[in-house]
């Protein structure tokens, strides 16, 4: 299994003494709760629960994450980008064809 906790340096308490409810939940604080996530859940052989916050993306932009040639594509062209290397190629506002 991969590493699950990326920085265990920097782990801040958030609430303390939360108790399941009657349907054995637990309630999240609202500076957790994000729109669109969901979470994996993790627990140690210490008992300890860890939440891992995921977000879901559309099936057909699946591939790029499956592809990783082309994701490192994608990766070097954002640092790239990130680095002010960009190549002005113009408009292709004449590529474009208007929707049905």
């Amino acid at each position: 299994m991969a590493t699950i906790i990326k920085d265990t340096t920097n782990l801040t308490m958030i609430a303390e003494s939360v108790k399941p409810d009657a349907k054995r939940r637990v309630l999240l604080p609202l500076v957790l709760v994000k729109e669109g996530i969901t979470y994996r859940i993790y627990v140690n052989s210490f008992g300890q629960i860890f939440l891992d916050p995921q977000v879901n993306i559309p099936a057909s932009e699946a591939w790029l994450f499956e592809d990783k040639a082309a994701l490192a594509l994608v990766d070097r062209g954002m640092v790239e980008s990130a680095n002010g290397q960009l190549v002005d190629r113009g408009s292709f506002a004449k590529y474009a064809k208007d929707a049905p």
